[in-house]
Order: C-alpha cells, then structure tokens, then sequence
C-alpha cells in the first residue's frame, strides 16, 4: 500500500467513528493530534477509535483531540477532509448551526477559566509557528558543525541566512499572529510588530536610550498587535463607513505605533532582558535544584494546562540566546513517563490490555509524544503518575546540576522532546558535551522512573485490580478530560 493510500486509509477508517461527515462542524490539526468540531458528541464511539492501530489517545476539550502522532497527521488531516467533501450531504449553513450550537457552546465553556483562555490563545499564536523554529533550528545546527569542522565555507554563510532569517522577522509573525488571534485584522498585526525589528529604530531616542532594532522580541510585538487590535476596534465603531477604508488601518497602525516605539520597545525589551537574566541566574545558582523542580512539576502543569505560559518565555530565550535551556529540563518529565511505563509493563505481566497499549505507545514516547502513556496508563492508575514525575524531577535536577557547573544544555527551537530533540540541542561547551549531559539526564530519568514505580508505584490492591488476564475489550483504561495539547517539549 502506497503512502497515500495509507493515510486515506487512516482517514477512512476514523470517519465513520466520530460519526461520519455531517457530524464535524471544523476540522484542524496541530503537531500530533486531528482537531474536530463536532455538532453531536454522543455520536463518537470512543473505545473502537482508541482500538485503531493509528491512534495513539483522544483527548476531549474544545474539540475532539485524535491523536494521531507528527507527521501523520499533517498527511491524514487533508484525506480526512477530502472524504468529508465527498460524503457530506449538502446542507444550509442554517441547519448546521441550529444543530450544533448549544453543544459547542457547552463544549467551548467546559472546564474554561478566564487565565487558561487567555493561556489558550497565547498557544495559538506561537504553535504554528513551530515548524519554522524546528526546521531553522536544525539549519542552524548543521550550520555550526560545519563552521566548527571547518567544511564548505563557501555554504555556511547561505546556511546562516537560511537559519537567521526567520528568527529576524519572528515578531512580524508573532504580530500577525496575534492580530488574526484576537479578532483584528491579521496584516495590521503584522505591520505595527514589523516596527520592531525595523532598522531605522536605531534613530530614536526614548527613556534617554537609543532604541535598537529588535528591541522587544516577541513580547514587544505581543503587545503591540494586542493594541493594534483593540485601536482597529474602536475605529470600526466611530469611524463613518465611507472614511473607513482610508481612516482605520491609518489611526491604527499610527496611534499602535507610537506607542509602541515610545513605549512597548523599552518596556518588553526590560522584561525580554529580564526573563533571560533570571533563568541564567537561577539555573547557574540553583540549577540541580530549579532542575528538580520543574522537571517534577511539567507533567502536573500540562494536565493543568498552565505550561503554555512558557511558550513566550522559550521564544524569548531562542530569539536573547539563540537557545532555550528551559527545554531540554522539562524534556525529562517525558522521561521519567517513558520509565514509569517499562516498570509497569513488568508489574502487570497478565493484563494484556495494558501492556499491549504499553508496546504500541513506548516508540512514540521516546520521540517525546507522551499522550498515549499520560492518558492511557500511568494518570488512570494514579501512583504511576506519580512516580513518573519523580522520573522526570531527578532528569531535570541532573541537566540543573551542569548548568550550575557551567555547561549549558539549550533547544534551538520548541516543540520535539526526546530523542527527537538531539538535532536541536545547542549549548556554551562544544555539541558533544552538550548532547552527553542530555543523554545523562534521558538515562537518569528512564532509570528513576522505573525503580520509583516498580518499587512504589503499586499499592497491594492495584495490584490485584489490574495483574489479572484480560482481553483488550475487557480492560478499558478510561481517557479523562485533559486540558489542550501540550507545546512538546
């Protein structure tokens, strides 16, 4: 079977399950999972789409979360919307919405606080963004072995400038980003976050200080396309329709801009310098114990979903530093999961449920996608969560303890974790003490994962709950609600 026809296949066998075409209301997808808008949810039947071989969970929040892994699902999610085109019935925009209302209204609302819709939207601005910091960021590691080995120096410049030009106009992105995000228009968005990194700033003086180009980052382009929106918004209600056109997009991108260049530049170029001082201070500091602590805490701030507060705090690091030593510590909390997992694989040697779903999911948890191992066995069983965690605090507490000694471990772009996240690593040593200290904390991590859980992981009566003969469909470990899809890491 062909590539094409493989991941038609995937898309063909999904659809029916989620209730066929006129039962999806939006189809998206992000790094690892198919995103479906669905009009009915009692229509999905969950245990037999868990049971398809490329399905690794679900997830359900403000949408219905298949994940399918990265890469396949960027190729199923167009054959999954080719099928919808070809099955669908016609229907008015009218009967769809009647239909699906007061079921996505509900779903929009569940479990949604004010803070995590705004952590929410923050995430969607900087997730797409992502396969360019991956695929710059690999550039600009081969880019640096070549330099450093002294090879074809007649590419490394092409390469430099392949690897740095995006990460120069990051706060373009970020502004249209923003813009499109928060109801404004997109490309005015983008043309007050460009201000930022235009070179001309260098001419103007604010606070007594002479204003550099890029002077900000990402923070100061946040800001500034947030203003832009909310200026362009009171425009559309005072401005008269027939001066709209002329006026709106004028005052906006004016008023926005001023202040930005007298304002935002210095004040998020303070805290951009800030955020990038604490964490070199506190990893070379306190690093075995900042390490212990948020390698220990990631997994909990994922359920919570309160990691997507550090996207904009990775971003800022990648864009000050040129890496993000932030990454590669919490990278263990995936580490210490994939250990937890070995051990109760040999505590639980007749559920073969469990364990079948262990074997299906451990090659995608060493590539940092923990979906499958989180939701499908270690928080449904509880103490394996736990001790999966104390896997990850001893991984990170090890990775602190070379920043304190000064070898830094950083990522050069968001979103892998794992293995996956070698090509990316960058750091102040040399890149083989960089990818050996990262390796070390991998190690530390699969290894206390696996001790804590085997030796503790298990009380008397989960043991004798779960080491029982059974059969796939007898033995359902239950997906819960999960908050949105983590930035992998």
């Amino acid at each position: 079977m062909s590539t094409d026809d493989k991941n038609r296949a995937i898309a063909a066998a999904i659809l029916p399950l989620v209730g066929g075409a006129e039962n999806i209301s939006s189809v998206a997808h992000c790094m690892t999972r198919l995103r479906l808008g669905l009009h009915d949810r009692s229509l999905v039947r969950d245990e037999a789409l868990k049971a398809l071989p490329s399905v690794m969970g679900v997830v359900e929040d403000d949408t219905y979360q298949i994940v399918l892994g990265p890469g396949t699902v960027a190729r199923v999610t167009p054959e999954f919307e080719a099928l919808m085109a070809e099955t669908a019935p016609q229907r008015s925009a009218e009967d769809l919405a009647d239909r699906g209302a007061a079921i996505k209204a509900a779903q929009k609302t569940k479990n949604a606080t004010p803070f995590k819709l705004f952590l929410r939207r923050i995430a969607n601005i900087f997730v797409p963004l992502i396969p360019a910091l991956i695929g710059c960021g690999i550039i600009a590691g081969l880019n640096g072995l070549l330099v450093n080995l002294g090879w074809l120096p007649s590419v490394t410049p092409a390469l430099a400038a392949m690897a740095s030009g995006f990460m120069a106009l990051i706060a373009v992105f970020v502004g249209y980003n923003t813009a499109k995000e928060f109801g404004g228009t997109a490309i005015l968005g983008g043309a007050v976050a460009a201000i930022i990194v235009f070179p001309g700033v260098a001419k103007i003086d604010a606070f007594g200080q002479t204003l550099s180009p890029g002077q900000g980052g990402v923070l100061g382009a946040l800001g500034a396309a947030i203003l832009a929106v909310y200026v362009e918004k009171w425009c559309r209600r005072w401005v008269p329709e027939s001066l709209d056109v002329l006026v709106t997009p004028t005052l906006t991108v004016l008023i926005s801009g001023l202040v930005t260049i007298f304002g935002l530049m210095f004040v998020a170029g303070e805290i951009s310098r800030a955020i990038g001082e604490a964490a070199d201070w506190l990893l070379a500091n306190a690093g075995a114990g900042a390490g212990f602590l948020l390698g220990g805490l990631f997994l909990p701030l994922v359920m919570l979903g309160l990691h997507q507060a550090l996207i904009p705090i990775h971003t800022t690091l990648i864009e000050q530093q040129g890496y993000t030593v932030l990454l590669p510590i919490l990278a263990m909390a995936g580490a210490g999961q994939v250990g937890a997992a070995m051990a109760v694989y040999l505590k639980l040697p007749r559920n073969g449920s469990i364990r079948r779903t262990i074997k299906s999911a451990l090659p995608a948890s060493f590539l940092g996608v923990g979906e499958p191992l989180i939701y499908g066995v270690s928080l449904p069983l509880g103490r394996p969560f736990v001790t999966a965690c104390v896997g990850g605090a001893f991984g990170g507490g090890f990775v602190g303890l070379f920043s304190m000694l000064g070898d830094k471990v950083g990522s050069t772009a968001i979103g892998p974790s794992g293995w996956a996240l070698f090509p990316l690593l960058d750091g102040n040593r040399g890149l083989g003490g960089t990818i050996a200290i990262y390796a070390g904390g991998l190690l530390v991590g699969y290894l206390v994962g696996f001790v804590a859980t085997y030796f503790w992981g298990f009380s008397k009566e989960l043991l004798e709950e779960f080491d029982v003969e059974s059969e796939p469909e007898e033995v359902r470990v239950e997906t819960p609600a999960a908050p949105p899809e983590p930035v992998k890491v």
